[in-house]
């Protein structure tokens, strides 16, 4: 069900990413983003990507990078999308929980969200039932389609348990 996802899964997967960003509910990518700057993005500037399949139909999909680079190139990031006909079925859940999985055989010890919209309620709810928490809150960070500004949390998850610093104290 769980598959890496390829150029022509992002093709058919396309509908339910643009439905998203131009929805501005949830993303912080360009509305007037183009199905190659798309697949730029959540394909090709990813480490790995993957597409939910059922019954021939790629019901969702989420990337995986690292969060920053060099000494902070140990935590990880993602970005889930869902088709609307498909939630509630749990299905951003197990993209969720495959992500964890990934990341920690692609040797990450912890995952962040940069940005879960105060307002995705059911997000928040589920991220936080996997064991995500919020560590901060950006102010007005999100400019809702129908809210207006709105603030954004910062979500992490320990993967792996913390790493010895190895500083020395004598």
């Amino acid at each position: 069900m769980i598959r890496t996802m390829t150029k022509a899964d992002f093709i058919a997967f396309w509908p339910t990413f643009e439905a998203v960003i131009l929805a501005q509910e949830t993303y912080a990518f360009d509305p007037d983003m183009t199905c190659e700057q798309a697949y730029s993005v959540w394909c090709e500037s990813a480490l790995v990507s993957y597409v939910y399949e059922e019954n021939n139909k790629i019901l969702g999909s989420y990337y995986l990078k690292a969060n920053g680079m060099g000494p902070s190139s140990h935590i990880s990031n993602c970005g889930y999308m869902v088709s609307e006909l498909a939630r509630g079925k749990g299905i951003a859940s197990a993209l969720c929980e495959h992500s964890q999985h990934i990341a920690i055989e692609l040797g990450f010890a912890a995952m962040q969200y940069n940005s879960v919209v105060s307002s995705n309620e059911v997000a928040i709810k589920l991220w936080g039932k996997l064991g995500y928490k919020i560590i901060g809150t950006i102010p007005q960070a999100y400019r809702h389609g129908t809210l207006g500004y709105i603030d954004s949390y910062i979500m992490h998850k320990q993967l792996l348990p913390p790493r010895v610093t190895g500083v020395q104290t004598t």
